[in-house]
């Protein structure tokens, strides 16, 4: 099947989001600032963790994997719409396409995953100290990670391969900037129900019941933070959860707006701004938003930029 379908389509053109030569050089450059920003800071947050022995707890480690997620997150798609922004012949090859696809399907998936985790440890850490070093010990820790990246990449491979051997009879026109699930479905020239309801259980399964379990998890938060006495504590708290939870209420809601409705409909415009929100802008703000929120963070950023100054005095 997946021999007819490149018969039949070979490549895709994308439609991008703008034919405006002027917009499209200002779109480059916002998007090149992005990508670089965020491979920077994400870059910048991996070598401090890992540097910084005061960083090594499972929550650290969980922010470490999530940097190290949103480089891989953005490099699936920015480069190759920076390559589309700047040329006229605006096509990716079909095999490229479903690499894309997957590789970006996949870093999604695992990305909600691993908010899930550090929603739980955040739980474990507030609710239950006592017992938060046996349960987060670093091989259960190490395990939950694998088992995140392990289940994603296996649901991708799911969804891209039911997607990809649909038959593709044209047009070709691809209206998104990256090789989307749902933008390369709605070319497909075949009944979609049955893919249509696969991707919805994996939403399910993946996107919505780890934002079930980030709600449960803060709705104890919460409840534990406000019989603290200590005013001082009770800042403390929201301050190490208020930086997760920004990144989720950025992440899961453009994510289950997208993938949680149904997906008969033909992709819009609308499909790329909520995309770029967790594809895009998510990754770029996870360092800025955990370098300022996080005390930690800032003082080990400050003890890494002393301690090469302290060699030449």
């Amino acid at each position: 099947m997946a021999g007819e379908n490149q018969s039949l389509v070979t490549e895709f053109i994308f439609q991008g989001l703008s034919s405006q030569p002027r917009t499209q050089t200002v779109l480059f450059v916002v998007f090149l600032v992005f990508y670089l920003f965020t491979m920077v800071g994400n870059i910048m947050i991996i070598t401090v963790i890992r540097a910084d022995s005061q960083l090594q707890s499972p929550m650290y480690f969980f922010l470490a994997n999530l940097s190290f997620l949103d480089i891989c997150y953005v490099s699936s798609n920015i480069p190759q719409m920076l390559v589309n922004l700047l040329t006229k012949k605006r096509t990716i090859s079909f095999s490229r396409c479903a690499t894309q696809m997957y590789f970006s399907l996949a870093f999604g998936m695992t990305e909600c995953l691993l908010l899930g985790v550090m929603a739980y440890d955040r739980y474990m850490a507030i609710c239950h100290p006592l017992l938060y070093a046996t349960v987060m010990n670093r091989k259960v820790c190490i395990h939950v990670v694998m088992a995140s990246w392990a289940s994603s990449l296996l649901s991708s491979m799911v969804i891209s391969s039911l997607t990809l051997q649909m038959p593709f009879c044209g047009p070709d026109i691809l209206n998104h900037y990256f090789c989307e699930v749902l933008a390369v479905l709605a070319l497909t020239c075949a009944d979609t129900a049955f893919t249509e309801l696969v991707i919805f259980i994996f939403s399910f399964l993946i996107v919505f019941i780890p934002f079930l379990l980030i709600i449960t998890s803060y709705i104890h938060i919460l409840s534990a933070i406000s019989k603290i006495q200590s005013v001082r504590a009770q800042s403390k708290a929201f301050s190490t959860c208020g930086s997760h939870l920004t990144m989720v209420a950025i992440f899961y809601g453009t994510a289950i707006c997208m993938y949680m409705n149904p997906t008969s409909r033909p992709p819009q415009d609308r499909d790329k701004m909520v995309a770029m929100f967790y594809s895009t802008v998510s990754p770029t703000l996870n360092p800025l938003v955990y370098s300022l929120r996080s005390k930690d963070v800032k003082r080990a950023l400050r003890r890494a930029v002393d301690r090469p100054k302290s060699l030449f005095i």
